[in-house]
């Protein structure tokens, strides 16, 4: 019930400046506004008491949902769930964004380090973190939100919980996106770039400058089929 020419309407008449606005619409109102509201063209005392009510729904909202609805250029639907799995929850998600606000630093090279995430995405998040004007709106925003956490996994059992895997090279078993998923499945982390930080490299024909760089760096190299013994998928 809320789509682009209701919110161009509602702006209109100024009872919405900003998303968090959106939320705020029945306790500044009231039961004034649903009369307001349902006496317009377009509108009536069920569908104005719907809005109000998908409104209140939507409240609870995944964090990969809250991310993408932040309008961040050049974050998109798959990257905002991409970094919600990164980071879990929006305390931890906030906390980092802004302090990569330098753009160098641990949490700099975190973020980077993100498969799917380059730096001209990550640059674009660090700066709408960083402009006072839309960062106090999006905290505005989020103090009306209950955002659901990523749902962690037990992984106590895994041999690759906590280390970081790059893939690179042709997989010949399965798709890139079925290793990495396999792999945050098993708590590991999935890199895009060869780092000192990266624990393994699992490398397929074709390999190039990442396995190079691995060895240099004495990084632990597997083929896809010493990976999948590891991992117990052989």
């Amino acid at each position: 019930g809320l789509g682009a020419k209701q919110v161009e309407q509602f702006h209109a008449d100024g009872w919405i400046k900003e998303p968090a606005d959106i939320f705020t619409l029945e306790d500044r109102f009231g039961a004034g506004n649903l009369m307001q509201l349902k006496n317009r063209e377009g509108w009536g005392e069920k569908s104005a008491t719907n809005l109000f009510r998908a409104i209140t729904d939507k409240r609870h909202i995944p964090l990969g949902r809250v991310i993408f609805a932040l309008g961040i250029r050049h974050v998109g639907e798959a990257a905002s769930n991409l970094l919600a799995r990164h980071y879990g929850s929006w305390s931890a998600f906030e906390s980092a964004v802004s302090a990569a606000a330098p753009l160098e630093g641990p949490e700099w090279d975190d973020l980077l380090s993100i498969d799917g995430v380059g730096a001209v995405m990550a640059t674009s998040l660090v700066t709408a973190f960083a402009q006072d004007n839309e960062r106090a709106s999006i905290d505005r925003l989020v103090a009306h939100l209950d955002i659901q956490e990523v749902a962690r996994v037990d992984t106590s059992g895994s041999p690759v919980a906590g280390k970081t895997v790059v893939f690179t090279g042709t997989l010949e078993r399965m798709t890139r996106a079925e290793a990495k998923a396999r792999a945050e499945a098993l708590g590991a982390k999935v890199s895009g770039s060869v780092s000192a930080k990266t624990d393994i490299l699992v490398a397929g024909p074709g390999a190039g400058s990442k396995a190079k760089k691995a060895a240099e760096l004495g990084i632990e190299t597997l083929d896809e089929d010493g990976w999948l013994d590891l991992i117990g998928d052989a």
